[in-house]
Parts: structure tokens; C-alpha cells; sequence
């Protein structure tokens, strides 16, 4: 099931941004077998966790000629090869583009880095905060007056690296029917980091993105943009940017819009007058008794959930954004899919490996159905 159902894909094991976009692919029915690589660090998550759902995975020692071997063989049946190394490795070790679409023209090869394959850096080590720092999209974010706070790793390794990646590799395949050919897919974090920031570019041109870290309308700065504490410890997010909403804010906190003592949405210099009288109405309840008062409302405000209750709302549990794979609550599979619709995700490998090989051509290849897995 899915969009991708017939589409085979080698992912070479390693850190988290190459294998989400494998998970993305699998997620959309591809059928994919991640390769460890004997005596390597193999990928840095949790065995059978959420970026290896939906994969058969083997180990291959690929510094034995029978090891190379299967992974070429692997890959001349494939539509697609994922890898994550520095640029270079996968040529030292003789999986590199133009090794293996020798064997299969029609492969899709995706490269996953953080710097790119070229540049001054492209050989250097980096991680998620080094590449968004240089892509200036660490340097907004914070609070007036403080230093920039990294937002976990999900701007550089998973929105602009594991995704993007996915998204090429998707768009590959649809060119290669029109042309019969594969090509290499060159996908940096710096480079998606880059793009995610095209609509700040935009707003600092307009004029409307010009002040420090934390004075802005969407980084903290506007009052109606920001997050406030509840009487219990807990937080809500408010996001009422056009007029209409904040209306709608006011009205629910019991404030008079057109009083004197209510500062204006747009009235700058009041900003942190506004700020003080919104937060003093939203301390006087729960987080929780908040979000029943908002439910209903267009006012644009939220509970701040943590990502372990996220499940428990009842618009994720209605859309049933969260599915339990072998025991283990996890985001479900996006976007969603009409006519096509994706299959639920499962345990690594929990479908027989051995046979997948033998509808690859590869049965004989592997003398017991599964490989065992690297401690």
C-alpha cells in the first residue's frame, strides 16, 4: 500500500537525517532494505525505533569482495540508493554514484550531508546547530537580550536534511519517467536550512523583519505571538496575528478593545504593556481550563503540550496523528493519501527478509531469513 508501493530503495545505515528520509519513503510504501556495515557504528537510534519502521535491515562487511558484491547486486534490482557519509567515503569504498549507476543508469542516488558535496567545508564535521548557524537561521531565534537558543535538532537534520532529501529523491523518480534516467540527488542541511528561510528573506525585505533577536512579530516579540504561563506551571501559545483573532482574544480574556487602558495590536511602543495585561489574564486559570475556554474559538491559542501527552489531544487522537509500532507510540505517517493510502507502519524486518530478497532476484544470497543484528 501507498503511493510508493513498488519502489525499491538500499539505505546505507548511519545518523538520524539519512535514515528519516528512508523512513519517509518506506512510510509511503517503498520497500526498503538498510544495509549496516559490519564492525561500523551502524545508525545511532534505537533498534526497531520510529526512523527504522517499515525497513529490512542486513549487516554486509563491505571490505570483503562478497559483501561489495551483494551490495551491488542489491542495487542494480533498487530504484533508489540512500547514503549518508562524508563526501568521498562512499567512492573509497566503492559505492559511490558513478560505481553504482554503472550498474543501474535508472538509480536514483541520494546523498545525504551536512555541508554538500563541494564548498570549503564540505569535508569538515558538523552537526544540526553548526549548520543552521551559517544558514542564519539559529541567529533569530531566542529572547531580547539573550543568546541564540537552539531549537532541538529539527531545523538542519530532519526539515532541511532528511526531508528534503525524500523530496528529491521523489521528484528524481518522477523525472526519470519522463527521461529513463537516474541521477544523483546532492542533498546538505546547510542548503535546506538555507531554503526554510526564504520566507524570512521575504519579510526582511518588505521591511517587516528589521529588529533584533526576539522584536519581531513572529519570533517572541509581538505579545500576540508569544507563549504565557498558566496558574499551574503550564503554557499556552498565542498566535492571533491577524485583527480578527486577536478580537477574538481579547473578548475571551474579558478585555475591552476599545478602552483606553487596552493597548492597540499594532501599537508598538505598548507592546510590553499588552504583554504584561495578557499575561495576567492567562495565569488566572490552568493551561488545561484554558484550552477548553479556546477550543471553540478563532482566537489561536493552544496548550503547549510535551511530546509525550501530544497523543492525548483529542483533535491527534481523532486525526490519529500517533500509532503504536511494536509497542512504542510514535508520529504517524504524513500527509495523508486519498486514493492511495499508506499502510500502517511496522517493526523493522517484520516481514520475512529472506523473501523480499527472493522478489529482488537475491533469495540464494542470504542463507537464513534474517541477519542477525549488530549489538
Amino acid at each position: 500500500m501507498g503511493p510508493l508501493q513498488g519502489v525499491r530503495v538500499v539505505e546505507m545505515a548511519g545518523l538520524a537525517p539519512a535514515p528519516f528520509g528512508a523512513m519517509i519513503l518506506a512510510d509511503y510504501g517503498a520497500e526498503v532494505i538498510q544495509v549496516k556495515r559490519s564492525g561500523g557504528s551502524g545508525a545511532l537510534v534505537p533498534p526497531d525505533g520510529p526512523l527504522d519502521r517499515g525497513k529490512h535491515t542486513m549487516t554486509v562487511d563491505l571490505k570483503e569482495p562478497e559483501g561489495l558484491a551483494l551490495v551491488h547486486d542489491l542495487v542494480a534490482q533498487a530504484d533508489v540508493f540512500i547514503e549518508g557519509f562524508r563526501p568521498g567515503v562512499a567512492e573509497r569504498l566503492g559505492i559511490g554514484p558513478e560505481d553504482l549507476m554503472r550498474l543501474n543508469p535508472r538509480l536514483v542516488y541520494g546523498r545525504m550531508t551536512g555541508w554538500g558535496q563541494e564548498g570549503p567545508l564540505a569535508p569538515r564535521a558538523g552537526h544540526d546547530i553548526n549548520y543552521i548557524a551559517l544558514a542564519g537561521a539559529l541567529e533569530p531565534i531566542g529572547r531580547v537580550g539573550e543568546r541564540p537558543h537552539a531549537p532541538l535538532n529539527l531545523l538542519g537534520d530532519f526539515a532541511g536534511g532528511g526531508m528534503l532529501l525524500a523530496l528529491g529523491v521523489i521528484t528524481a523518480l518522477y523525472e526519470r519517467e519522463r527521461s529513463g534516467e537516474g541521477q544523483m540527488v546532492d542533498a546538505a542541511m546547510v542548503d535546506g536550512a538555507n531554503l526554510l528561510m526564504s520566507f524570512v528573506h521575504g519579510m526582511h525585505a518588505s521591511g517587516l523583519w528589521g529588529n533584533g533577536r526576539g522584536e519581531n512579530t513572529l519570533d517572541g516579540g509581538a505579545p500576540f505571538y508569544d507563549t504565557y504561563e498558566c496558574s499551574d506551571g503550564g503554557f499556552v501559545a498565542v498566535g492571533c496575528v491577524e485583527p480578527a483573532f486577536f478580537s477574538a482574544l481579547l473578548i475571551a480574556l474579558g478585555l475591552d478593545e476599545s478602552s483606553d487602558d487596552v493597548p492597540g495590536q499594532l501599537d508598538f511602543d505598548r507592546w510590553p504593556e499588552l504583554r504584561t495585561l495578557i499575561g495576567a489574564r492567562l495565569k488566572a486559570k490552568t493551561r488545561d481550563e484554558w484550552a477548553e475556554v479556546f477550543a471553540d474559538s478563532d482566537a489561536c491559542v493552544t496548550p503547549v503540550l510535551s511530546p509525550w501527552e501530544a497523543h492525548e489531544h483529542p483533535h491527534n487522537q481523532q486525526r490519529q496523528g500517533f500509532v503504536e509500532v511494536g509497542g512504542l507510540r510514535q508520529p504517524a505517517p504524513a500527509p495523508r493519501f486519498g486514493r492511495t493510502p499508506n499502510a500502517p507502519p511496522q517493526v523493522m524486518d517484520e516481514v520475512d527478509l529472506a523473501s523480499t530478497l527472493r522478489d529482488w532476484g537475491l533469495g540464494d544470497r542470504i542463507p537464513t531469513p534474517r541477519t542477525t543484528k549488530e549489538s
